[in-house]
């Protein structure tokens, strides 16, 4: 009876029943006052995982001289697709192999993703305090729905949702702003508002190709899960080619990593699963969710890191006391 039971529920698991089981409890009017405390509390939750994140980063980067972003975002890739494809060898994550026509419909958003998780990741390493990325992290949502607009994404943000998230954008710019002391290295002039274009494109890309596989016919559909490895392995592609490109190449970054101490792999393993984790939370918020409500919570990060660097030890106490 027990067995018969668990093969049911992965049965309905992997046939997307989960989806749809999300869909259900959104439309539950006994449940519905309950969804903005679980939204806020995902955003805490988000905006913690990545102050935890900076702060090992804080450590690790100078610490053992690893500022190699390519290589950094190449090998939480790498973690990612081994991890997912051990979840589906379990039976915890149905997995479709991988598609061509899918993998060409995610090409723009693997590119966009890859090269702004570099640019990020490059802005932490070279500068702790990455003034100018703070500053327009903020301006993420507002640019979202200028591309859903201009993109025609199926279910735009309303008129009255535009001038909210304007107002939003704006109080956070002011608020940084006033803050002052802003230390921008040249480089960030360009990288900052690039960042910050292709991290909107991804977001509205995954969207619409998230509205295309859910057309029919329904046996072709792909789940959330198969647009997420699909968009991985992309993403695996165009940062291999990144990094032997790059002068800082395979050969070597293994000849200047201190691979003797087990403390570097210690390091080096949190920040890869935790920056998985968080990269995660934002695509299923935009393929489950919208665009706007993945840029949202994207733009926690900004909050976190800006109470990080103003006190990074008593920031990171506060939250585990």
């Amino acid at each position: 009876m027990v067995v018969c039971l668990l093969r049911k529920s992965l049965a309905r698991w992997r046939t997307g029943w989960h989806v749809t089981a999300l869909k259900n409890l959104s439309s539950n009017h006994a449940l519905k006052p309950l969804i903005p405390t679980f939204c806020l509390l995902v955003v805490i939750l988000y905006g913690q995982a990545d102050k935890l994140r900076n702060f090992v980063a804080g450590v690790f980067i100078p610490q053992y001289r690893y500022p190699f972003p390519v290589a950094l975002c190449f090998t939480q890739v790498l973690v990612s697709i081994v991890f997912i494809n051990l979840l589906h060898a379990l039976g915890l994550v149905p997995l479709k192999s991988y598609s061509r026509l899918l993998g060409e419909r995610l090409l723009l958003p693997s590119i966009c993703s890859s090269v702004h998780s570099v640019l990020v990741t490059w802005a932490k390493a070279s500068s702790l305090y990455a003034s100018l990325f703070l500053f327009t992290v903020p301006l993420l949502p507002l640019l979202t729905v200028g591309f859903s607009f201009a993109l025609r994404v199926k279910s735009p943000p309303s008129y009255h949702s535009l001038v909210l998230i304007s107002i939003m954008s704006g109080m956070f710019v002011v608020s940084k702003a006033s803050e002052g002391d802003l230390v921008v290295e040249p480089l960030e002039y360009l990288y900052a508002p690039l960042a910050l274009i292709l991290q909107s494109l991804s977001l509205i890309s995954l969207a619409k190709v998230s509205e295309a596989e859910g057309r029919p016919p329904s046996n072709t559909q792909a789940t959330v899960f198969d647009i997420y490895y699909v968009q991985l392995v992309n993403q695996i592609g165009v940062l291999g080619l990144l990094w032997l490109l790059h002068p800082d190449n395979p050969v070597e970054v293994l000849r200047l990593s201190t691979w003797r101490h087990l403390l570097f792999h210690g390091y080096l393993l949190a920040i890869v699963l935790l920056g998985m984790v968080l990269n995660f939370l934002v695509l299923i918020s935009a393929l489950c969710v919208s665009p706007l409500a993945a840029a949202l919570l994207y733009s926690a990060r900004a909050e976190a890191f800006s109470a990080y660097i103003r006190d990074p030890a008593a920031s990171l106490l506060q939250q585990l006391l």
